[in-house]
């Protein structure tokens, strides 16, 4: 798997998480599917996603969305 891919499996697992927690446990857990999400949209428009930096760190392949 490439670094693409992981991100994307990673924020959405933690989106279902959020959803999840928000359901089952407390309200506050949405802001988590919030956090999620708005760095998931700010990442498409900068291309800076601190999750591809740290996997990078660990020699993971990059794709073509977060070059390394």
């Amino acid at each position: 798997m490439n670094i693409d891919r992981i991100v994307l499996a990673f924020a959405g697992g933690m989106v279902l998480l959020g959803l999840a927690l928000g359901y089952f446990v407390s309200p506050w857990w949405f802001l988590l599917t919030l956090f999620v999400g708005a760095n998931l949209l700010q990442s498409a428009f900068t291309g800076f996603c601190p999750l591809a930096k740290i996997l990078a760190k660990f020699g993971v392949k990059p794709g073509s969305a977060f070059p390394s």
